[in-house]
């Protein structure tokens, strides 16, 4: 069924109360919506507005008394779709922008959604690809990839690669050999970040010869696409140095502009702390409009991507992929991170006003005994403390809202005390936490996963048998598949340096939907400690030695909604009193790991 079929009655409700008037007004009042990009309510509110003058306007009616819009719907091309068109912001980048909340389906589950029927429908795809185009930008992102293409030698892409693929916030397209992202999220700032941090992550895996790079897809080329004066343009950057044209964009401070890798890690960590406390909202304002796009080429991961087949594994590939899982974030997690330049750090804001569990309030001086590299990473934490109240209220059910209510008597006044600091017997304070690289995002849909065979095809002469061909994802039909092993984990644009904890947020909520057994297999394999310090805890810390605690603080206080996956997987946890209740529930089995110093 088509999202929305439920709704085809309001559909023509909503046709009948317009005429060609009420169709113009709309259309300008969408255009003028660029004001506020950011509010999804606008241009409901001002289409109710409409309505409502047009309901009172003598002139709305014909000799007889029905509605001008009556003739409009007899002209059968109510869900003609340059009609459905006149409905969208032309300024609005559409593939990423907030959509309203009352929408029957969301951009990810569209973008899915149309991808499905360009494969499996290919006499729609004339009318597939209108809908993309109105709904995703399609042909604005096909015609980049084509540029791409053209730019660095890759044959040009076939009819079956014309749409992105996946649910992710960027335009991803599978080509025959190669995949090739287009970075939009966020916009051009937030996109420099991503891809920066991202390659600069590729020269220290590839400096430091760890096992992980061959895990991880290789990269092939990486640039950044423009718009002059109507004309595509694409000039090669591998993340060092800042292009003049970036440098004339003004996303950049002047202190960080010498640095050789301006929009790295280090770069993001700032960015993000600057973003970080705002809404949805405020952060779609920031990210504004742009006709610049990095992108990355990556060499094809051959296979298919867990979120496609979780279903169909096995107990003992669920176990395997655990493992592996393990592995590569323990290689991870050994990486040296780049030397923080603690001179980059702004001090726009050496102070910030933080809630206290008693509902007063008082100026946290960052403490300058902290090391450098978790100055940073406190100063965020900090940000999403002073509004976390209002945004779990935002996201709302299935997060109760008793436990809304206790969530600053929960967390811990001085976040300080979530990196288990404390002084030796030379009175120098340390931290009880490794600091290291953490990917943010690995989930279902960025692991890759490969079939093993049973079959003949893959010695001999015929060694070529079993190889890769686009339409079946991978591989050829050489043999019966009878059980699967992971490769490759992917996307790395989210990257970050902080608890290694985090990490373990979306592997266990989203790859092992909270399987507790699935998380012990993986901490046997991940061998590394979560806490260092041997100090002697101070009376009254002991929920600070707790790894089930500061899991669930960073869940939290976790920018994505990771407490509607909480409260929807434990839905008896939705009548719970107390907020250790739900941590020793869900992340109960982390207390038993010990990890090595």
């Amino acid at each position: 069924m088509a999202p929305g079929y439920r709704h085809k009655g309001v559909c023509r409700a909503g046709l009948l109360a317009l005429d060609e008037g009420g169709l113009q007004d709309i259309e300008i009042s969408a255009m003028c919506d660029k004001d506020d990009p950011s509010d999804p309510d606008l241009t409901r509110k001002e289409k109710r507005v409409k309505i409502q003058e047009l309901a009172e306007d003598p002139e709305h009616e014909t000799k007889n008394g029905n509605s001008k819009s009556y003739g409009l719907w007899k002209q059968d091309f109510s869900y003609d779709i340059e009609f459905l068109s006149k409905f969208l912001s032309k300024d609005r980048d559409h593939y990423n922008s907030l959509w309203s909340p009352g929408n029957s389906i969301g951009q990810r589950e569209m973008r899915e959604w149309l991808s499905k029927l360009w494969i499996r429908k290919p006499e729609m795809r004339g009318l597939v690809w209108k809908g993309a185009c109105k709904t995703l930008n399609a042909d604005k992102w096909f015609n980049c990839l084509t540029e791409i293409c053209m730019f660095h030698n890759l044959p040009p892409p076939t009819d079956d690669e014309k749409l992105p693929v996946g649910t992710g916030s960027n335009p991803v397209y599978l080509l025959a050999d190669c995949a090739v992202k287009i970075f939009v999220e966020g916009g051009l700032e937030a996109s420099m970040y991503s891809i920066g941090s991202e390659l600069e992550f590729y020269d220290v895996l590839h400096e430091a010869n760890s096992s992980l790079k061959n895990h991880v897809p290789e990269i092939w080329a990486s640039g950044i696409l423009y718009l002059e004066n109507g004309t595509h343009k694409i000039i090669p950057w591998d993340g060092k140095g800042v292009p003049n044209l970036i440098g004339m964009s003004n996303i950049i401070p002047e202190n960080c502009k010498e640095d050789d890798l301006p929009f790295g890690v280090w770069g993001k960590k700032q960015y993000e702390c600057r973003q970080a406390g705002m809404s949805a909202n405020e952060q779609a304002k920031s990210a504004g409009c742009s006709e610049i796009w990095p992108f990355i080429v990556t060499k094809r991961c051959k296979g298919k991507i867990f979120a496609e087949l979780r279903d169909t594994l096995s107990w003992e590939d669920a176990l395997s992929l655990a493992s592996f899982l393990g592995e590569q974030l323990h290689y991870l997690h050994l990486l040296p991170y780049p030397r923080f330049n603690k001179s980059t750090l702004s001090v726009a804001e050496p102070k910030m006003r933080l809630p206290f569990a008693n509902g007063s309030w008082e100026e946290l001086s960052y403490r300058s005994d902290i090391p450098a590299e978790w100055e940073i990473f406190i100063r965020t934490l900090s940000r999403k403390k002073k509004n976390v109240t209002s945004r779990l209220k935002d996201w709302g059910d299935p997060i109760p809202e008793t436990l809304i209510q206790k969530v600053h008597e929960y967390i811990p006044d001085d976040l300080t005390k979530l990196l288990d600091s404390y002084e030796d017997e030379n009175g120098v304070s340390k931290v009880g936490k490794p600091c290291s690289w953490i990917h943010s995002d690995v989930m279902d849909d960025n692991i890759h996963i490969e079939p093993n065979f049973v079959t003949s095809c893959f010695s001999g002469k015929n060694g070529d048998a079993c190889l890769v061909d686009s339409s079946s994802n991978g591989y050829k039909d050489g043999g019966d598949v009878t059980s699967w092993h992971p490769s490759h984990i992917l996307d790395f644009s989210n990257l970050s340096i902080g608890d290694r904890i985090y990490d373990l947020i979306p592997v266990y909520l989203d790859v092992f939907r909270g399987d507790s057994s699935l998380l012990k297999q993986f901490l046997e394999s991940y061998k590394l400690p979560l806490l260092t310090s041997k100090h002697e805890p101070i009376k009254g810390s002991e929920k600070f030695e707790r790894l089930s605690y500061h899991a669930m603080c960073y869940c939290i206080l976790h920018e994505e909604n990771v407490l509607g996956a909480v409260f929807s997987m434990w839905k008896e946890l939705r009548m719970a009193e107390s907020w250790e209740e739900v941590e020793l529930t869900v992340w109960g089995e982390l207390n038993n790991y010990k990890g090595i110093s």
